[in-house]
């Protein structure tokens, strides 16, 4: 029989203390039973010799410190996994919120996921078409990869994501479709509503599993959430080989959890509040994103995270930049210019982008054709600023084709309709398209070889 302690000797937001504990460890789940009867779970956060911390996921309200009684189970949160969670909706601690009822499976998976062995995973090459020709001609998307949004607030990084999440498919494997796995932290009802909808209308909600935990619901729940998520996702990578797409938002709400339950620890705070652990707990989501070598599936992560105002060097995204292979950066005067998706292309970047693309895998020129985007695009904001400074009629002739290439290549290589899905043969041929703007003699980035082949054709 378990052993039942009574009374708290402490209670701070949401958390409890509870001295004389025995034989328990750390993450593990406790049923703490109120004075009404009423059934509550928590984890413990610290151990000492002492007592033990414990978070309480449904909040502290009406627990007593004297009539309380909890309880050790002697295992992690557990979540129930088999296939049948694809097309279902769950809270942020793995509990169905649809009305279908419990999932029962024989299996059940910790949400803090398994050791994975760097010598077992493989390095991802595989090209991922989202049909969106900023991302695929200058920051592509890899399977396997962890590739972050840096957003802010009023931005239409959930469309981007939606769109991502519909149209996403693998090259190599003809055109196959992901499954995905959505986890909400902190996000309004309208917006959790906005997801809900957009994949039923698009019917990838059949293949989708989603964890919503809104602003209303416990901050504590905010931490276990993408947890819960990455298990799900790790289920039916590993385990059913799907190709598994996972979308996190807002990474920015999960750091603000983390920040709050620190301060109720009373733990001395690091960079602008946050916990010295910030780095690792994030790293803790991210790196389990890739593919081993033993499983047919992959795990290929975008988490999305605002920007507070909008301030790159933040520690959430500065830190996030160090964790995961790249960023695509959304830009509020491409957003104000009515520009979808408004994606800042200097500094969005794939680390991966040089293994899968070129000749095998997408296009022989994809690989120049990006960097002489990239390099003229550069010199188009130089441009920008110099006229700024002496006035566009005193520009030399071409400065003045950089100008209008730095317009149309806004307008419509970046510019897209948003449910416009583009080839990446399509996204080629546009970006072609606004590089023959500019003389031949300033395509220095590209070979001669294929400058006389491709410069000439309309």
């Amino acid at each position: 029989m378990q052993k039942q302690y009574m009374g708290l000797k402490d209670i701070s937001g949401s958390l409890v203390v509870i001295e004389g504990i025995q034989g328990a460890a750390f993450d593990e789940i406790v049923q703490i039973r109120l004075d009404s009867g009423e059934e509550r779970l928590g984890r413990i956060v610290q151990l000492t010799e002492e007592f033990a911390v414990v978070q309480v996921f449904e909040g502290t309200h009406e627990i007593s410190l004297v009539n309380t009684a909890t309880r050790l189970t002697g295992k992690p949160l557990m979540l129930p996994v088999s296939e049948e969670i694809l097309g279902r909706t769950f809270d942020g601690v793995g509990r169905p919120i649809d009305g279908l009822g419990a999932v029962y499976s024989k299996e059940k998976m910790d949400i803090n996921g398994k050791p994975m062995n760097p010598v077992s995973r493989e390095y991802p090459r595989s090209f991922i078409q989202t049909g969106i020709s900023g991302i695929d001609g200058l920051a592509t998307l890899i399977k396997g990869q962890k590739l972050p949004i840096f957003s802010g607030n009023g931005l239409p990084h959930d469309n981007l994501a939606v769109q991502i999440a519909t149209q996403a498919k693998i090259a190599e494997d003809a055109g196959q479709t992901f499954g995905i796995v959505f986890a909400a932290m902190g996000v309004k009802h309208d917006v959790a509503n906005y997801f809900m909808s957009a994949f039923e209308q698009t019917g990838a909600f059949e293949r989708s599993v989603m964890f919503i935990n809104t602003s209303s619901d416990p901050v504590v729940e905010r931490i276990l959430t993408p947890r819960c998520a990455l298990t799900a996702a790790e289920y039916l990578a590993f385990e059913k080989d799907m190709h598994v797409l996972v979308i996190l938002t807002d990474i920015t709400s999960y750091a603000e959890a983390l920040r709050e339950v620190s301060s109720s620890k009373q733990e001395i705070p690091s960079r602008k509040g946050y916990p010295g652990y910030l780095y690792s707990d994030l790293a803790s989501l991210y790196e389990r994103a890739g593919m081993i070598q033993t499983a047919r599936g992959s795990i290929t992560q975008i988490p999305i995270l605002t920007m507070p105002n909008d301030d790159i060097t933040h520690p959430i995204p500065d830190l996030t930049g160090y964790i995961t292979e790249g960023q695509i950066v959304l830009d509020r005067a491409l957003f104000q210019k009515d520009i979808y998706p408004p994606m800042s292309v200097l500094p969005s970047l794939s680390r991966l982008m040089k293994d899968g693309i070129g000749e095998d895998y997408t296009r022989a020129d994809h690989p120049e054709v990006s960097n002489q985007l990239f390099s003229s695009y550069a010199k188009v904001q130089d441009v920008r600023a110099l006229a700024s400074v002496i006035g566009e009629d005193e520009l030399s002739d071409t400065d003045r084709l950089y100008m209008k290439f730095g317009t149309e290549f806004e307008q419509h290589f970046i510019g897209q309709g948003k449910n416009e899905n583009r080839s990446i043969a399509q996204t080629l041929d546009i970006a072609w398209e606004m590089l023959r703007i500019l003389p031949k003699a300033e395509l220095d980035r590209i070979s001669p070889e294929l400058l006389d082949k491709m410069y000439e054709l309309e």
